[in-house]
């Protein structure tokens, strides 16, 4: 296998290009790493182009800290999602599970099983122990919505649990990630 890096633009009328493009090479020793960082800086060099002096490092993703790629966390052998991508999932769900959205809440969650669907499909490869605390917190924000709408203040507490347990909410259509990840992960192992 050649040790080459081939990489093609095309372009059109009306079409810009974003800034260079995202690489990660794995390596399995730090001297390989090491030629071939110096390999892809000559190389970005006579294509005019330059390594970000920040984010253009080695790491051994076999130790803490790992690094990030593509709206992932890699690190000692699992992934998972940045806190950046966490962060902007939240977002999308608060948005759209604000206390005085007067929307029913099957149309709420409706809209809201988009975005789980959607973040789970990218990120289904995540480690497991991720979307069981992402369902609660959607679970939470929902509550909160409904402690709203029967003219309770604040956040969902303890007794907003039995009143609208986990149940009540598979029960109107909410997608579950962590279902869909133990059901996903089952198939996985079926296959090998």
């Amino acid at each position: 296998m050649s040790r080459e890096v081939h990489v093609q633009f095309c372009e059109r009328a009306g079409v810009k290009l974003p800034c260079a493009t995202h690489l990660v090479i794995l390596c399995g020793s730090q001297a390989e790493a090491q030629e071939l960082l110096e390999q892809v800086r000559q190389w970005t060099d006579r294509a005019g182009l330059t390594l970000h002096p920040v984010k253009t490092r080695i790491v051994d993703a076999s130790q803490r800290g790992g690094f990030g790629f593509l709206g992932y966390h890699f690190e000692r052998g699992h992934r998972w999602p940045r806190d950046k991508s966490r962060a902007k999932f939240r977002e999308a769900i608060r948005q759209k599970t604000r206390r005085l959205n007067p929307r029913p809440l099957s149309q709420i969650i409706t809209e809201v099983n988009r975005t789980l669907r959607g973040w789970f499909n990218y990120f289904q490869h995540s480690v497991a122990n991720v979307f069981a605390a992402e369902d609660r917190w959607v679970r939470g924000r929902l509550r909160t919505l409904l402690r709203r709408r029967h003219k309770g203040t604040g956040r969902a507490r303890g007794r907003d649990h039995q009143r609208w347990p986990n149940a009540y909410f598979a029960e109107l259509g909410l997608f579950s990630l962590a279902i869909a990840r133990a059901k996903a992960s089952h198939v996985r192992h079926r296959t090998h």
